[in-house]
């Protein structure tokens, strides 16, 4: 059993923001995947599926961003799952829009809903995906950012991010995490 939780807020207001690209990636992983009916379990909307040969549990925490750790922590404690077993998908603004970046652990970055998950279950050795989302403009607050829409451009990136990340996921789940960030994390270039 594996935990896919893709970190947002709940509400109309929010659902195309940039702190929800967790929501849409877990929409389009669940369209893809042609899932079933969500229930409201562990403060979150969840939905059971399969990838591979592992039952996959998608979960959206319903209990806004600075709280997620409220929603991954009871899920996790109930599948009696590690911390190895949950991946979290979220926005990071250090990544320019629409680039991807897979970890097996780390710190939140800043990122509020990333302390709330790492505080919640006392680890930070869950699979980190992270969606850039690009930095504040000049004189913007962080939260007035993560809670503005995507210009058009960056929209199409991060839609694009968001197709390419479903074989990632799909990958740390059939093969390993290692595995999907040799193949899907961007490469550096040598000088």
């Amino acid at each position: 059993m594996k935990i896919i939780a893709g970190l947002g807020n709940p509400g109309q207001e929010y659902s195309k923001t940039k702190h929800n690209v967790g929501f849409m990636f877990i929409d389009a992983l669940a369209e893809k995947l042609t899932v079933g009916s969500w229930q409201e379990k562990f403060n979150a909307a969840v939905s059971q599926t399969v990838i591979g040969t592992d039952k996959v549990l998608l979960l959206k925490p319903l209990t806004f961003m600075n709280l997620s750790g409220n929603a991954v922590a009871p899920a996790m404690h109930w599948y009696k799952l590690k911390p190895s077993d949950v991946i979290v998908v979220h926005d990071d603004m250090d990544l320019p829009p629409g680039m991807i970046r897979i970890r097996t652990k780390g710190n939140s970055g800043g990122h509020n809903g990333i302390k709330s998950i790492i505080s919640s279950i006392g680890s930070n050795e869950f699979i980190h995906v992270r969606i850039g989302i690009g930095h504040p403009l000049p004189n913007w607050r962080v939260n007035d950012h993560v809670l503005s829409r995507f210009s058009p451009e960056d929209q199409k990136s991060v839609q694009e991010a968001i197709q390419k990340l479903i074989p990632a996921v799909e990958c740390i789940i059939n093969e390993s995490a290692d595995k999907a960030m040799n193949k899907y994390n961007p490469r550096r270039v040598k000088k």
